[in-house]
């Protein structure tokens, strides 16, 4: 069977004149979009821009008293590792040798077997009292010598035929056998183990019914009441306090801020510490109140000298660089470099620029100030 249907063929004008068609549409949209496309209005003008504002305050040059301080820390002024002095075999721990223990100086801490020690008191106790007899026989033996020859009336050769030399020997030997007497006693007080010095037990080495012998650890003792501290200070703090500084006082203050008391100098200067190349003071501290801990840091302030024509500012007021920004009289910004002489409470002190004041200072200063830049100062005392 044969298909009758045909299809009709495509007229080539009408295919062109769709593409034509398509292309004018085309052009006329990005014409439509360069037209209404968003446009900056741009207005020329010749007003400067307004200055920055800028927040300052207002000092004057004074007379101020240096306060310098360092961080210290607190140490006991005695702390020691008892050790044994004897050998022998531990046969009583008291409640006062054990860890964490408060101790008054004479509590007693160890006992130790000192059935050795009796013993040797007790001969040396006796051969003390041989000697002396010794020295008795000595005695009489040159008294008896000396009537002899004055019976005679005749002058003694020598030392010998008055049997000095034998009362002499007599002599040492009860010397040395009374030493002897004394060392042994000694070594049996030694067997009670007794805090030299009143403070806490913070650890324990020896246990009950151990065998120790002279230099063996027992405990450590640290002392609890008294303190001191060594605090550093640099060459340029250390010329502004007042000399001599032995004795003077200092403040004690905590790292929150709160006061604990003062200490007293003991010692200063006279040399650098080899690593720091800083000066060092040490200080005492008597009969702490129970604030002041060993093992503590805390901060050691001390009043120095007068110090005339100086600026007290806020840290702030201190640039990333190093620099204090001034604003003149015709509120243009000048910086200077400034002489620290100290800092103190979030304040720094230094030398007074040259010339006469009130000075106005920029409060927070700005990575972008230049030097001759015009601002609008704004009063800033807080």
């Amino acid at each position: 069977m044969t298909d009758k249907s045909v299809e009709a063929p495509q007229n080539p004008k009408r295919r062109w004149l769709w593409i034509g068609l398509a292309l004018a549409l085309l052009v006329a949209i990005v014409l439509l979009l360069f037209d209404t496309e968003d446009t900056i209005d741009v207005r020329a003008t010749t007003t400067a821009p307004p200055p920055p504002v800028v927040s300052v305050v207002t000092v004057v040059p004074q007379t101020v008293r240096a306060r310098i301080s360092a961080f210290a820390e607190v140490r006991p002024r005695w702390d020691a590792e008892l050790r044994s002095a004897i050998s022998g075999r531990i046969i009583a721990i008291h409640e006062a040798a054990l860890a964490g223990a408060k101790v008054d100086r004479g509590d007693p801490l160890f006992s130790i077997e000192s059935a050795p020690y009796e013993s040797a008191v007790a001969a040396a106790a006796m051969e003390h009292e041989q000697a002396k007899l010794a020295l008795l026989r000595a005695q009489n033996n040159v008294t008896v010598a000396r009537r002899q020859f004055d019976r005679d009336g005749v002058e003694p050769p020598n030392d010998l035929a008055l049997n000095l030399p034998q009362l002499r020997i007599a002599e040492k030997t009860v010397a040395a056998a009374e030493a002897r007497l004394n060392a042994v006693r000694t070594e049996l007080a030694q067997a009670d183990v007794v805090a030299p010095f009143s403070g806490f037990v913070t650890q324990r080495f020896a246990s009950l019914g151990q065998t120790v012998a002279p230099g063996d650890a027992l405990v450590h003792l640290s002392d609890d009441r008294q303190f001191e501290l060594v605090a550093e200070f640099s060459q340029a703090d250390w010329a502004l306090l007042n000399h001599p500084i032995s004795g003077a006082k200092a403040e004690l203050i905590h790292r929150t801020g709160v006061p604990l008391g003062e200490a007293q100098v003991r010692h200063g200067g006279g040399f650098l510490d080899q690593n720091t190349r800083q000066v060092r003071l040490f200080l005492d501290v008597a009969s702490p109140d129970g604030r002041v801990l060993a093992g503590d840091f805390l901060k050691v302030r001390l009043l120095g000298r007068q110090i005339a024509d100086t600026l007290t500012l806020p840290e702030s007021t201190l640039s990333r660089a190093g620099y204090v920004w001034l604003i003149g009289d015709n509120d243009q910004l000048h910086r200077i470099s400034p002489d620290i002489l100290f800092r103190n409470e979030g304040t720094i002190t230094i030398s007074a620029p040259e010339g006469t004041g009130p000075w106005r200072v920029a409060k927070t200063p700005l990575a972008s100030f230049l030097p001759g830049q015009r601002v609008t100062p704004r009063s800033d005392e807080g």
